[in-house]
């Protein structure tokens, strides 16, 4: 799978993890670089639109992202 499409302007993916490098070196290769179906981030916005993502969504945290969507 092709990088996610929202990787040049998630800030998530830009900057909100710049004091744990290694970290977020894993997140990104896990979540946008390869298969962003399981990213937290990008289910709200595939569900509900852009605005709807909180800047501090983790891609991991699905259940948080089931209940954003369940909220509408």
């Amino acid at each position: 799978m092709a990088a996610c499409e929202l990787s040049e302007t998630c800030p998530f993916f830009n900057d909100q993890m710049a004091q744990m490098p290694a970290s977020a070196e894993m997140f990104k290769r896990r979540y946008c670089k390869t298969d962003n179906s399981m990213c937290a981030r990008y289910m709200v916005f595939k569900a509900l639109g852009k605005p709807k993502v909180p800047p501090t969504l983790f891609p991991n945290n699905v259940e948080k992202a089931k209940a954003i969507i369940a909220e509408g």
